[in-house]
Order: C-alpha cells, then sequence, then structure tokens
C-alpha cells in the first residue's frame, strides 16, 4: 500500500467507531450511510492487512494490533486539521466539530449556562457533549478521543494547558432542623466529621470535601452520585458540602433539604477549561474560555490565572489534592 491510497476520511471513519465502539453511530457522526462506513473500513483494513476491530453481534473491540493504528491515526488526523488551521490563517472562529466534555459533578449544570453563549458565538461549531470523571477524561483528551474538557483545577501532567473560568463555591446541604442550620456563624471547622457523608472514591469532589475539611481519606457513607448524595441528605443520612450549581431546587424535597452558605472560610473550587497544549485550534480555545468566563453563572466568582493559582496554593496546603472526578 501507498500513500496515495490513504485517505484521511478512511482515517476519520476508524477513529469514529474506535470512539464509538459502534458502526452505526459512527456513520452518523461522519454523515454517512452505515454500509458505506463499514466497507470503507473493511476496505482500509485490507489494505494494511490487519484486522482492526472486533466485530460481535452486540459490541465493536479495538483488536491489539489496531490499538497503535488508531492512536497514529488520531495524530494524522490532528495534524491535517493544524495544516488547515495554518491555511486558513489565525484569528478564525471555531468550526467544524468539537468535543467538548465536562466531569460529572459539574456537566449537567454547567452546560445549561454555557450552550447559549457558545451556540451564539461560533455558529458553525459542531457540539459532541461528554461526562467522566477526570482521570478517564484526561486520558481521553490526551489521547485525542475528547478536544476539551471542564474540570477542577489544578491539573497534573505535561502537554497541557488550562484556563480558570470561575470559582464556584460549596454549600452545606443539611437535613430539615438540623443543628447547623441555625449556627450563627458557620465554618467548616464546625462539621463533625462522622455526620459527614461524601461520594465514593474516584470523584474529585470528594477529595475536594475531605480537604476543606482538613479531613483525611476515610470510610463510611458514600453515594454514586450527586443526585443519591443529596437524596441521603434528606433523608437524615448526615450533611454533605455541595456545589453551588449543583444545589438545584430544595423545594422539590418537601422541606426535607436545605441549603446555607459558609460565613468563615468559604469553600469551593476552581473550575477551569483544558485542552491539549498541542491543539491547532489552541488560541481559539484560549478566546472560548475568555467567553465561558464572560459568561460564569450567577453565584460564582470570575477567575483569573492569579486568583485561581493562589487558590489552588492554598487548597494543597489545606489537604490533599484532587485525584479524580
Amino acid at each position: 500500500m501507498n500513500l496515495a491510497g490513504l485517505s484521511l476520511r478512511d482515517l476519520d471513519y476508524v477513529v469514529a467507531v474506535a470512539d464509538l465502539r459502534h458502526f452505526g453511530k459512527a456513520a452518523e457522526r461522519c454523515a454517512v450511510s452505515q454500509p458505506s462506513l463499514s466497507a470503507q473500513v473493511r476496505k482500509l483494513e485490507d489494505q494494511l492487512g490487519l484486522t482492526l476491530f472486533e466485530r460481535t453481534s452486540r459490541r465493536v473491540l479495538l483488536t491489539a494490533e489496531g490499538e497503535p493504528v488508531i492512536r497514529q491515526a488520531r495524530v494524522v488526523l490532528e495534524e491535517a486539521r493544524r495544516l488547515l488551521t495554518l491555511a486558513r490563517g489565525g484569528g478564525c472562529p471555531l468550526g467544524g466539530r468539537l468535543t467538548l466534555a465536562a466531569i460529572q459533578t459539574l456537566g449537567p449544570y454547567l452546560f445549561p449556562h454555557s450552550l447559549p453563549p457558545l451556540r451564539a458565538a461560533y455558529p458553525d461549531l459542531a457540539l459532541t457533549l461528554a461526562e467522566g470523571r477526570t482521570e478517564g477524561l484526561l486520558e481521553e483528551l490526551r489521547e485525542g478521543r475528547v478536544d476539551a474538557v471542564l474540570l477542577s483545577l489544578p491539573v497534573v501532567g505535561d502537554g497541557l494547558a488550562a484556563e480558570p473560568l470561575f470559582t464556584e463555591p460549596f454549600l452545606l446541604a443539611h437535613p430539615a432542623g438540623h443543628r447547623l442550620a441555625a449556627v450563627p456563624s458557620l465554618g467548616v471547622e464546625d462539621l463533625d466529621p462522622a455526620d459527614l457523608i461524601l461520594l465514593e472514591e474516584g470523584h474529585c469532589l470528594r477529595d475536594q470535601a475531605l480537604a476543606a475539611c482538613g479531613l483525611q481519606a476515610r470510610g463510611g457513607r458514600h453515594a454514586t452520585g450527586l443526585e443519591t448524595l443529596r437524596h441521603m441528605v434528606a433523608a437524615g443520612a448526615g450533611c454533605t458540602l455541595m456545589p453551588l450549581l449543583a444545589t438545584g431546587d430544595a423545594q422539590r424535597f418537601g422541606g426535607l433539604l436545605g441549603y446555607r452558605p459558609f460565613d468563615r472560610g468559604e469553600p469551593g473550587r476552581v473550575v477551569g477549561l483544558v485542552w491539549r497544549a498541542s491543539d491547532p485550534r489552541s488560541d481559539e480555545l484560549r478566546r472560548m474560555a475568555a467567553l465561558l468566563r464572560r459568561h460564569a453563572p450567577p453565584g460564582t466568582r470570575m477567575a483569573t490565572a492569579e486568583a485561581a493559582e493562589a487558590e489552588m496554593t492554598e487548597a494543597e496546603m489545606t489537604g490533599p489534592r484532587p485525584a479524580g472526578a
């Protein structure tokens, strides 16, 4: 096989199948029929002399020999996008397809605020949204399966660019009638560790709550997600720290759940946008971050790089650094 037989379109097809693990969904993303996409993928496999995908009636898996090929295909497509960016010159608005991911404790609550200004500023941008935990999303980012991630800063690792967007405060979520609801001046030191409910291990919000309270990793009661955590509080199981954007409407719990801000030492997290520093759209992604910063949700504080660095340093001094999301 020579270069004349290698098509960027075919590489786009196989990367889509690798991302979605489904030929039908990959065809939909690439705007072609499934038979056409399947035929081109099979043709590329024949040309390369190897099988990229293990096909079963229920799922599609990458073969061991296909993994390095898909990895290199992502690099080739990334460089092709860089060539197009150079050809059209800098300063052009983002267009084409962009996968924007967010950690699970942020995405469902931030996307409703962020999508209207993004759609207005980038009418030619085809956004795909995704959710996950920090560790997994950063891996997908480095591998090119997502283009940018909304998460809690700081992030650890080389080759990534980050822009702080805003600081989101944590509120105390408590059962109705709880003693902390009536404390005149609430601080994190007023929390009883035995009364604290957390998310399960692997969520960065768990680590941030522990750090804010000056606690180390601990066992005890935990929840798999924010909604379950909220219901556990309403059921009277204890208190927790809840991100402002996730507080929602306490009235739907029939008076069983209450929120109150902290009066002293307000805990919170710095939310930022992260992308690969090598992405040819890096300058435009930085402008996208500035747009999201200007449209920060009500109740949050706009973050500057200096303020974010100061808050991160303080968080590192008061507790363990968040490790996953």
